[in-house]
């Protein structure tokens, strides 16, 4: 196939009346059949190509994760042209930017609140012609047109063009342009990545050739499809012929684990964080015989997880305290999860390795992966059998990687990106000696699993000349301290590291009741108690840092990082620029000594 449309056309044609995906309708789930699929794709595609969609013209989506995402994106592809991708969060002046620099001509919404964004930017988008709203109506101008209008009666091509999609499809080529996907921007201006047919097909048949996933997986897809590991995990079980449960509503997520009770679901390390956090949270709010339990069930789960990583035999009495402590603690917590999970997921960010540990030895593996938007998502994964926490994993089939002189980690393959839209001496340099430059510093141990240290520019170098790795004590303190929603570690070109800690409120909220602290945060921050819990836990990192790393002074912030106030990425990576330049008076006050 050289297309990912063609390869839609193959799974219909080899598993037509097969689950394709399952969605919410009420309390219930309603479900499609790839045959299904393929006949609401081809009406839209061909409603698209009747507003000018077609061959070197770019469509942007401006939708949460949903079923008409993927049928969009689909349609989108097969008439020709590229999807560009764009966060529901964005501004309008962001999403104006993107539409604009991806020369985008056609903007499918999810409602009339999005509608109105790009209503309050409409001169900044003159060659957009159409709008097309999924839940919403159409407007008297004709600017704004309803999905609905858009299908041919939900895919029944109009007389005069009957084999008008199969036209279309036929003529896409593998090297043509397929996505493009604005990066986060923690560092500056949003780049336009490339990514060509190709390159999702290269990533989908490497999680193929690895045989992670069956037909008989459930998968649970509640990640942005606008950000590339959403958009990999589309093609992937379109490849493969998974069943995938849909809805991107985040307060919804624990209820619909436990309806559907899936067997694969991938997630940002932020959830896993979140539950673990959430859990000893708890136990040690309840304290008494249920801590003691949990903290001897947790231990003994360690060692197991510890031993299966060395590939070393479980003493047998190791093996009968931690099937004990699965019937009391974790066979709990798997149900929280629906009962049936094979493994998850995790990627985007780095994954602390104490919150892995946690959750293998309850019987929840999380395989972590790596990969850039840069290299279509996915490059690197640990694999079930020989999963390694700390590390990435190997490469993916067909993936190649290097170590420069400087640590840095290069990569090259047929998922590596085209190049950056419109930015020559961009793609020039992140595509030097034919290698994709990460920007992020690692090694390989002897098995060939990457371990990621840090990113090349974010890397701290103290005035004394010593370099600390920043976002590697940031997971460690948030996994140390349930209670940290994010921790922003500080000290480049200073004399000492520092940190910032923001709450988990959720986590924090029932803590505070029970020990009558006051539940404002701006009075919880500055607590003497809230304080003793955040230094209990960095004490505890401290305790096995060389001491030029080790975190000398923190404040406790009232409010979180988030996405509105521009600290956090849409992806939920910390903006560090941003985050100095807003808590500016706060750094430079652990300093003023």
């Amino acid at each position: 196939m050289s297309s990912i449309p063609s390869l839609l056309r193959d799974r219909i044609a080899a598993t037509p009346d097969a689950e394709a995906y399952r969605v919410p309708s009420g309390e219930a789930w309603t479900s499609l059949s790839w045959s299904e699929v393929g006949r609401r794709v081809r009406g839209l595609a061909l409603g698209l190509s009747g507003l000018g969609a077609g061959p070197g013209r770019r469509v942007s989506i401006l939708c949460s994760t949903r079923l008409e995402w993927i049928l969009a994106d689909l349609a989108v592809l097969s008439t020709g042209a590229a999807t560009t991708t764009i966060y529901p969060s964005n501004t309008a002046a962001e999403c104006a930017f993107v539409i604009t620099d991806s020369g985008s001509t056609i903007v499918i919404a999810e409602d009339d609140e999005q509608v109105a964004k790009l209503r309050s930017v409409q001169k900044e988008l003159p060659d957009v012609t159409r709008v097309v709203v999924v839940d919403g109506s159409a407007s008297d101008d004709g600017w704004v047109v309803t999905l609905d209008s858009l299908s041919h009666g939900e895919g029944d091509a109009p007389d005069d063009a009957p084999d008008g999609y199969d036209a279309m499809v036929d003529a896409i080529a593998q090297d043509d342009l397929a996505t493009l996907i604005y990066t986060s921007g923690t560092t500056g201006r949003p780049k336009g990545v490339e990514l060509t047919h190709d390159n999702w097909l290269f990533a989908a048949g490497s999680v193929r050739e690895i045989g992670l996933l069956s037909p008989d997986d459930l998968h649970f897809l509640w990640l942005p499809l606008s950000h590339s590991f959403g958009k990999l995990l589309e093609v992937v079980m379109i490849d493969i012929g998974v069943p995938t449960a849909i809805d991107g509503r985040l307060d919804r997520i624990a209820d619909n684990l436990g309806a559907l009770r899936p067997t694969v679901m991938a997630a940002a390390p932020r959830i896993f964080e979140k539950i673990h956090n959430t859990v000893v949270a708890t136990v040690r709010r309840e304290g008494g015989v249920k801590l003691r339990i949990f903290e001897w069930a947790r231990e003994t789960g360690l060692r197991v997880s510890r031993a299966r990583q060395r590939e070393a035999a479980v003493p047998l009495t190791t093996r009968v305290e931690h099937a004990l402590a699965d019937r009391l603690v974790f066979a709990k917590l798997r149900a929280r999860f629906g009962g049936r999970i094979r493994f998850f997921i995790s990627g985007a960010a780095p994954l602390s390795r104490d919150v892995a540990e946690f959750f293998d030895g309850a019987g929840l593996t999380i395989l972590e992966g790596y990969g850039l938007t840069e290299s279509s998502a996915g490059s690197f994964l640990n694999r079930p059998e020989s999963v390694r926490f700390g590390t990435v994993g190997p490469p993916l089939p067909g993936t190649e990687v290097r170590i420069a002189d400087d640590g840095e980690i290069l990569i090259g393959g047929r998922g590596v990106m085209r190049g950056y839209h419109g930015l020559p001496e961009e793609t020039a340099e992140a595509l030097a000696d034919g290698w994709l430059h990460t920007g992020d510093i690692g090694e390989l141990d002897q098995a060939g699993r990457l371990l990621i240290t840090d990113r090349k520019k974010e890397l701290i170098k103290t005035s004394g000349g010593k370099y600390v790795a920043p976002t590697y004590l940031e997971g460690r303190i948030k996994a140390a301290c349930p209670f940290a929603s994010h921790v922003f570690v500080h000290g480049d070109r200073r004399n000492y590291v520092t940190a910032l800690v923001t709450l988990d409120m959720d986590v924090v909220r029932p803590w505070a009741e029970a020990e009558s602290l006051p539940a404002d945060p701006e009075a919880l921050c500055g607590h003497p108690r809230m304080r003793e819990e955040v230094d209990k836990a960095i004490r505890q990192v401290n305790a096995d840092q060389a001491s030029y790393a080790t975190v000398k002074k923190f404040a406790i912030l009232a409010g979180d990082f988030t996405v509105e106030t521009g600290e956090l990425t849409p992806s939920l990576k910390i903006r560090r620029k941003a985050v100095e330049e807003r808590h500016a008076d706060v750094l430079d006050g652990f300093y003023a000594d």
